[in-house]
C-alpha cells in the first residue's frame, strides 16, 4: 500500500513541496484500499507532521526513516484506540455479576448472526454457558437462523417469535440467563427498519431496558466505506465498544479495519477468516501493520 510513496520520497529531501506532491499519490492508494477519504487525510496530516523537515540521523536512509514514521504512524491509530481481551473481560464480568450481556448492532447482511455463533463457540470453549437472544424479530429467517448457529455453536436460545417487541426479548433472555445458570447473553438485533430513525430508537429501547456490558459493531470487510459509514452512525447513536470485521479473508486490503478504528476510536476485536466455527480470530494490529508495510 505504501511502496510508491515510500520509493518516491527515498532519494530526495524531505521538503514540504515534495511530501505533498508525493502524498496525492498515497492518498490514492490509501482510499483504493479501502481507507475512508477523511481517515485517509487525517493519516497523510499525522506523516507530514511527523517528517517534514525533520533531520535525518547520520548513517539513516531516508527510507528507513519513512518506513518507520509510517509504522509509528498506524500503530498510533491503533494505539489509541486500546485493546480489549472479550474473553477474559466476560469471564471476569460473569465471576462479579452473574452474566455478561453483549448486543450485537450492525446492518443486516454483514455477518452479525453468524459471528455470534463464532463468539458463542470461543466462549463455550473457554467454559461459559452462552445463551443467545433472538431480538432481531423481523427478518425473516432470522430466528431459524440463530437456532442453527446455537446448536452448532452449544449455546442456548431464547426466542418470543416474530413481531415480539424486541427489548422485551432481550429483557427476558437476561432473566432466562440468570435463572438457568447462563454466563453470557449475546443478543442478536436487527439491521434493518424502515428508516434509519426507527432502526437507531429500536437499539437504544434495548440499551436502555438491558443495560449491556459490550456492545460490539459487526462490519463487512467487504462492503468498504459502507461498514465504516454505519460503524459511525451507530457510534455516534449509541456508542460501540468494538468492532468485528466478517470476510476479512476474502481479497480485501485491509483498509476498512484501519477506518473503523480511527472514526470510532475503539478497537476492532476479530476478524472473520472463513465459513466454520473456528474461523473468527482475534486482531493483531502489529500484525496487520507488518503486513501492509511488507516492502
Amino acid at each position: 500500500m505504501f511502496r510508491e510513496f515510500v520509493d518516491t520520497l527515498a532519494f530526495k529531501e524531505l521538503t514540504p513541496e515534495r511530501f505533498d506532491e508525493a502524498a496525492s499519490k498515497l492518498f490514492i492508494e490509501l482510499v483504493q484500499s479501502d481507507v475512508a477519504v477523511e481517515v485517509a487525510e487525517g493519516i497523510i496530516g499525522d506523516l507530514r507532521s511527523k517528517v517534514v523537515g525533520q533531520r535525518i540521523q547520520r548513517g539513516r536512509s531516508v527510507k528507513e526513516f519513512l518506513e518507520s514514521e509510517l509504522r509509528a504512524t498506524l500503530q498510533e491509530v491503533f494505539e489509541r484506540a486500546g485493546w480489549i481481551d472479550l474473553e477474559k473481560l466476560a469471564m471476569e464480568q460473569a465471576r462479579q455479576k452473574g452474566v455478561f450481556k453483549v448486543i450485537f448492532l450492525g446492518p443486516n447482511g454483514h455477518g452479525k448472526t453468524t459471528t455470534i455463533g463464532k463468539l458463542s463457540y470461543r466462549f463455550s470453549k473457554k467454559g461459559l454457558r452462552v445463551l443467545i437472544a433472538a431480538a432481531d424479530t423481523f427478518r425473516a429467517g432470522a430466528i431459524e437462523q440463530v437456532s442453527q448457529i446455537a446448536s452448532l455453536a452449544g449455546a442456548g436460545v431464547f426466542s418470543m417469535g416474530y413481531g415480539a417487541d424486541p427489548a422485551a426479548v432481550a429483557y427476558e433472555a437476561v432473566e432466562r440467563a440468570r435463572r438457568g445458570g447462563y454466563n453470557v447473553v449475546m443478543i442478536d438485533t436487527a439491521g434493518r427498519m424502515h428508516t434509519k430513525k426507527n432502526l437507531m430508537d429500536e437499539m437504544k429501547k434495548i440499551i436502555r431496558v438491558v443495560e449491556p456490558d459490550f456492545k460490539i459493531f459487526v462490519g463487512d470487510a467487504l462492503t468498504g466505506n459502507d461498514a465504516v459509514e454505519m460503524a459511525r452512525s451507530f457510534h455516534s447513536e449509541v456508542g460501540i465498544d468494538g468492532s468485528i470485521v466478517s470476510k476479512f479473508d476474502a481479497d480485501v486490503k485491509g483498509g476498512v479495519v484501519v477506518s473503523l478504528v480511527y472514526v470510532t476510536g475503539r478497537p476492532v476485536l476479530y476478524v472473520g477468516t472463513g465459513q466454520r466455527l473456528e474461523d473468527l480470530e482475534p486482531f493483531d494490529y502489529k500484525s496487520f501493520i507488518d503486513s501492509v508495510l511488507s516492502f
